[in-house]
């Protein structure tokens, strides 16, 4: 078995426990590749050089991290410290770890969007200057490479965004960059975050929903993901429709947070629910 596993950026996550799990994976013989986000460390390195983080909405409601220039230098500078920490911490496990951004061998390669659109007061709007990206090939060779050599890859944007005759360092959702890296690989996605999973009652932690089988159950999950976890159901959709068999969402925080999570635990969708998505919709055309 594959794992991905993407390790949340927020400061409510300790990664403690599920760099124990990795090493416990690996010792086992599982093949594990680690993506990390950063977003909390990003706003505080922009802090820092006195920038203000800006958010904006898309047409389709998700929110995310509008990326100037300035912003792209903090973004490269901040994964940059958090990729190295980790590295470190899975090594001092014994994990023979190995550092990479997605623009190493264009690891998560795909053109720049240097233009979003947005929601403002209402209005739709195009914001030019943004340093984004869309994930259109990963090298999976690479990763094949050094997990068949014995090494844990430690991967995390930013991605390679062709420019023209151009690549450039541009920025990518983790959550998303996770999702590709397990469909490459076929593998079981983890994403861990700072909740127990997805709750049918956002607001209430006695309504998470354990599996998602079937296209019923799809719609109903897809209902239930509001604002950060939007991106990440997102996220589940494009790992399951690439290959990957199993999606879950799980706390990163509970105690062995992948070891519960492959055992049970968090919200754990199949690709089932998208086949049965699909043949629904394909029934009523």
């Amino acid at each position: 078995m594959t794992v991905v596993i993407k390790v949340g950026g927020a400061r409510a996550v300790d990664p403690a426990g599920a760099l124990a799990d990795v090493a416990t994976l690996v010792e086992e013989g599982e093949d594990v590749v680690v993506v990390h986000g950063g977003s909390t460390k990003v706003d505080e390195t922009l802090e820092r050089l006195g920038i203000d983080p800006e958010y904006v909405e898309t047409p389709g409601g998700v929110v995310g991290r509008f990326t100037d220039e300035a912003t792209m230098e903090a973004f490269e500078m901040a994964f940059g410290h958090l990729n190295t920490r980790l590295v470190a911490g899975l090594q001092s496990e014994g994990v023979d770890a190995v550092g990479l951004n997605g623009v190493d061998g264009k690891l998560l390669y795909g053109p720049r969007k240097s233009a979003v659109r947005v929601v403002e007061d209402g209005k739709r709007k195009i914001r030019r200057g943004d340093h984004s990206g869309s994930i259109k090939q990963v090298n999976g060779d690479l990763l094949e490479s050094l997990l068949s050599d014995g090494y844990t890859p430690v991967a995390a944007p930013p991605m390679a965004g062709k420019d023209g005759e151009e690549v450039l360092a541009v920025n990518t959702d983790a959550d998303r960059s996770a999702a590709a890296i397990a469909a490459e690989l076929d593998a079981t996605l983890v994403l861990l975050t700072d909740v127990a999973g997805v709750y049918a009652d956002p607001d209430d932690p006695d309504t998470l929903i354990e599996s998602v089988e079937t296209g019923d159950d799809w719609a109903a999950l897809e209902d239930a993901a509001e604002g950060f976890m939007g991106r990440k159901v997102m996220a589940v959709e494009e790992a399951l429709g690439g290959g990957a068999p199993e999606a879950v969402v799980a706390d990163a925080n509970a105690d062995e947070p992948i070891l519960s999570a492959l055992s049970g635990g968090g919200t754990h969708v199949h690709a089932s629910a998208l086949e049965t998505e699909t043949d629904a919709t394909e029934a009523e055309q």
